[in-house]
């Protein structure tokens, strides 16, 4: 009888453990970027008291961008199931005004609980949503196979490393052969496409960069980090809504993909 009684337990907790599957994340994703495309920010698990940040501003979300029909002309999304959340990076190059755009979903019971999105455009660091999509279109983010999936640990470990190397140069990050950056739309490996272009200068003064928030998706090696990027805007010296979309094979980072706002447009030091 105790016996039976465990066994169901461990059931529930299972389940519990596994509320979000791979299929209901990708069911929210897609229904975000429909959304968003038509301009209805009435999303289908939108839980009755979401809470929703726009460069990381508390915004009625019916107010917000998601309230504005967008022309997208590219998307990529993760899942990640463990943590029950999603993230999708939209690049609207055609729209009349022009965007890239970072959002993250959490879930609560299958409800949409939280949204977060970092919503960049013209004047925002290295604004360029024309290179955005043609840069990102060029690269394969492909499932990578089983038994060759790096550890949801080992994944952050090395965005976390990427952030750290900041402000702090001894900080050994794992960028890999070949490696690519996108800023904006600047990017690194356009003419070197085989070398690690990646690695960052030390910058002028030490500093942390706060307030992380991480989606991971093993099956492509993806991680998204929310973030608070201090020293690019002068204006806002604890730091500005930004968030690192990175790309990790075998343990080594190869791509990232930054989307930084500006409080003064065009900001940067």
């Amino acid at each position: 009888m105790i016996y039976s009684i465990l066994l169901a337990c461990a059931g529930l907790a299972s389940q519990a453990l596994a509320a979000c599957t791979r299929d209901q994340l990708q069911e929210a994703t897609a229904a975000y970027i429909k959304a968003q495309a038509a301009g209805d920010p009435n999303l289908p698990a939108l839980a009755s008291n979401v809470s929703y940040l726009e460069n990381d501003k508390v915004t009625d979300i019916k107010k917000g961008i998601l309230s504005q029909a967008i022309t997208i002309d590219f998307n990529r999304s993760l899942h990640d199931t463990t943590e029950c959340a999603t993230f999708t990076e939209l690049s609207a190059a055609t729209n009349e005004s022009p965007y890239v755009i970072h959002t993250r979903m959490l879930f609560t019971e299958d409800k949409i609980t939280t949204v977060q999105s970092v919503v960049a455009h013209t004047g925002d660091w290295a604004f360029n949503a024309t290179g955005h999509l043609y840069w990102t279109k060029q690269e394969k983010w492909d499932v990578i196979p089983e038994g060759e999936r790096d550890s949801r640990e080992v994944i952050k470990a090395a965005g976390d490393a990427y952030l750290d190397s900041w402000g702090d140069g001894t900080v050994s990050v794992p960028y890999g052969t070949p490696c690519a950056r996108l800023e904006g739309g600047m990017y690194t490996g356009g003419g070197s496409p085989t070398a690690n272009t990646c690695e960052m200068p030390e910058f002028p003064e030490p500093f942390t960069v706060t307030n992380r928030r991480y989606v991971v998706d093993e099956e492509l090696g993806g991680l998204d980090i929310f973030n608070d990027f201090p020293f690019i805007d002068v204006d806002k010296p604890d730091g500005t809504s930004s968030t690192n979309f990175i790309r990790v094979e075998g343990g080594k980072i190869r791509y990232i993909h930054e989307v930084t706002v500006c409080q003064n447009p065009g900001c940067g030091r």
